[in-house]
């Protein structure tokens, strides 16, 4: 388990991840909608921002699974979440604390008595993709890591999904998008640099309606690099939405900064 903690620190901080205002309710939706093999690209670029969730906190525990070669290791945390602000998560205890803000991303692990406190530059070279606070944010909550709208995409309908391809690679990255057809949202998404065989896969296998809001339930994220490969699948539970939330961090005296190499 400490092995685990330790490696919640360097990636899952990332890669995320009577007080409610609202009443939620919760339900796993089936994504069994029908193929329109005359929507175009835009169109369908267009109902997946449509259909995006709206709120201003985000509040539940995410189960972090991590798989490396045969062995394979859980825990779950707490997940706290201020839309374009904050993403807040402690594991129990508050072991492992992490408070990633788009200037920077902190944490500590109290296991190892060390803290860090800087940049997105290493986790961007250890998913091998540039790194931001909304990046980290669209992955946890289904959306694109790169905006749609920002480019042309050519559309393959198959039977069953969406499928977007950039009619122009973003230079040395490879991109691809395919989207569900009942509410246009990512069933997967991946990014690739064949010249430096690197690849991230963020595939959504369920979807749940919080409070009229279409939120991930399972995510599944493949990180290859030449002939290694990791798997994260995180898991939401007891998600709400727009609760008073408040997200305690301070970086406890004594501990040892963490030079990330």
């Amino acid at each position: 388990m400490k092995e685990l903690y330790l490696y919640t620190t360097r990636l899952a901080m990332a890669i995320m991840c009577s007080g409610i205002l609202f009443s939620c309710s919760s339900s796993r939706v089936a994504l069994d909608g029908t193929v329109n093999s005359k929507l175009s690209a835009k169109t369908v670029i267009k109902n997946h921002y449509k259909n995006l969730p709206e709120f201003k906190t985000l509040s539940g525990r995410m189960r972090i699974t991590y798989q490396d070669g045969d062995a394979t290791q859980s825990v779950t945390v707490s997940l706290r979440m201020e839309k374009d602000k904050v993403i807040w998560i402690s594991a129990p205890l508050g072991v492992v604390k992490a408070y990633i803000t788009p200037e920077r991303v902190s944490f500590y692990n109290k296991l190892e008595n060390e803290y860090f406190d800087g940049g997105y530059s290493y986790f961007s070279e250890l998913l091998g993709t540039s790194l931001d606070f909304e990046k980290i944010q669209n992955l946890l909550l289904g959306q694109a890591l790169y905006d749609l709208r920002e480019d042309k995409y050519n559309l393959s309908a198959t039977s069953g999904s969406y499928l977007l391809r950039p009619g122009s690679e973003r230079g040395v990255l490879k991109t691809e998008y395919n989207m569900e057809p009942k509410f246009f949202m990512l069933a997967f998404q991946q990014i690739a640099q064949p010249l430096e065989a690197r690849l991230l896969q963020v595939s959504y296998k369920n979807y749940q309606e919080i409070s009229k809001r279409m939120l991930p339930e399972e995510v599944g994220i493949t990180v290859i690099e030449g002939d290694k490969q990791n798997n994260i699948q995180l898991e939401y539970k007891s998600l709400e939405v727009n609760r008073s939330l408040n997200f305690p961090f301070k970086i406890p005296n004594g501990f040892n900064e963490i030079v990330l190499k």
